[in-house]
């Protein structure tokens, strides 16, 4: 037999469904697995609404289990063999006799009878949505259900006759559900998965989220293509909006040219973080030149009123970030380092200028052991830490170093001293390059001593 469950609700964080499916599909199976129950195979499926399980070869029941328990001794005391029987729920007449090396012990044996998958299903999927580990959850109305959002109905359907398997919930149980939130066109009733899928497909409705990511991926390299350009691979991002659309729509707009001459970095950063767009890049001159947003729907006007939506919310956004770049530009960095004297790095241990001060003095110290100029190492490590008093790295802390790098070339500093520090940062991981320019090397080694 085959079993669907789809627990439908408002919009789930992005950022919560992969996990949220991995958590449903190993308590159910696990509990039923528990309770005698096997089964041939198990999937997941998520989209902002809906969470999917469908297990395919369930038993039709579990095996009636016998147990052989052994008690105390025949001459042991009444009192501990009452408790004994009351324990194995059996009466005195069904004891037997067991011989053993150490002596004669009553025995009883114990026949737990199988139950229906139906009936164990009943219990383990009302168990696993009650004790749902959500990182935050709600309620609403009138019930103590808790769940990440309002649960509007669940699918609860087993073998071919999609017999509706009823839950202990505060949610309507049955076997219909609904399709796109604006496209869909209202409930409809399901028969098993493959009907599901394809019943939510013509409702606009793609279940599947790496479907999804595959459609946006297509469309957005498709358009770029077409115009001579490519997207800048994200696949981070490209996850999070495919758990933020269910019928994945790609629009391409345009960036104005005020901003084009912005660090690359910074216009996706921006974009990235608070648009949730993909950048688009020119091959021939490096710069970020367009954008691409997924739409969660089809309009008649092509998503022209989405695109001119958007593309005003980044003109503000790009402007901010306009604003600090030129800001900072104005400031000097020596005269960034010099605010760093006003933020404290550990209590026992000073500020973080008093840290810049003892990363510069080691970084001279270093710089002859691996083939560093002693100046340029010194000067590098006094700037290091500037950015982090930039209004850039304060609106966006990811680009720290980078924008370091960035205002020590606009200063006319040696390539040495700029690189140094975005380079002294690194590696950040395992799996991180390590700097091979000997300054930055010197101030990495010094920063992390």
């Amino acid at each position: 037999m085959d079993y669907l469950l789809e627990l439908f609700s408002e919009e789930i964080p992005a950022r919560m469904q992969k996990r949220a499916g991995e958590d449903l599909q190993k308590l159910v199976t696990n509990g039923l697995v528990d309770a005698g129950i096997t089964y041939e195979s198990a999937a997941v499926f998520t989209t902002p609404r809906r969470l999917c399980l469908s297990i395919c070869g369930l038993v039709g029941e579990s095996p009636t289990l016998r147990e052989e328990r052994r008690g105390p001794r025949v001459d042991a005391p009444e009192k501990a063999v009452n408790g004994f029987l009351r324990g194995a729920g059996v009466e005195r007449d069904d004891l037997k006799v067991m011989e053993t090396p150490k002596g004669s012990f009553f025995m009883a044996v114990i026949e737990t009878p199988g139950r229906p998958a139906a009936a164990v299903l009943n219990d383990v999927v009302s168990e696993v949505i009650a004790r749902f580990p959500w990182p935050k959850s709600m309620r609403w109305g009138a019930g103590n259900m808790r769940w990440v959002r309002p649960l509007h109905s669940v699918i609860s359907i087993l073998g071919e006759e999609a017999e509706v398997v009823p839950l202990r919930i505060d949610a309507p149980v049955s076997n219909s559900t609904e399709g796109h939130r604006f496209m869909g066109a209202g409930r409809f009733e399901v028969s098993g998965f493959e009907d599901y899928e394809t019943q939510l497909k013509a409702a606009h409705v793609l279940l599947d989220p790496a479907e999804r990511a595959d459609k946006i991926w297509h469309d957005a390299t498709t358009a770029a293509f077409a115009r001579g350009l490519e997207v800048v691979e994200d696949r981070a991002l490209l996850a999070e909006v495919a758990g933020l659309v269910e019928w994945p729509v790609v629009l391409m707009g345009d960036i104005d040219a005020a901003f084009l001459d912005l660090p690359v970095e910074v216009l996706q950063t921006s974009m990235r973080e608070h648009q949730k767009f993909f950048s688009v890049r020119n091959p021939k001159t490096g710069r970020i030149e367009k954008f691409v947003t997924v739409a969660n729907r089809e309009t008649a006007d092509g998503g022209a009123t989405i695109l001119a939506g958007n593309q005003k919310v980044l003109f503000a956004r790009l402007s901010d970030a306009k604003f600090f770049w030129e800001n900072d530009l104005r400031v000097p960095l020596v005269d960034m380092a010099a605010k760093l004297d006003n933020v404290t790095f550990h209590n026992k241990l000073g500020t973080q200028a008093e840290r810049v001060a003892r990363i510069a003095a080691l970084a001279r110290e270093i710089a002859p052991m691996v083939g560093a100029d002693a100046d340029q190492a010194e000067a590098a490590a006094e700037i290091c830490k500037a950015d982090l008093m930039s209004e850039m790295v304060y609106e966006f802390p990811e680009l720290q170093g980078l924008m370091g790098r960035y205002y020590a070339e606009k200063s006319g500093l040696p390539a040495e001293v700029a690189n140094a520090c975005e380079l002294h940062y690194k590696p950040l991981g395992p799996s991180d390059d390590v700097p091979s320019e000997p300054v930055s090397v010197a101030v990495a080694l010094a920063d992390k001593i």
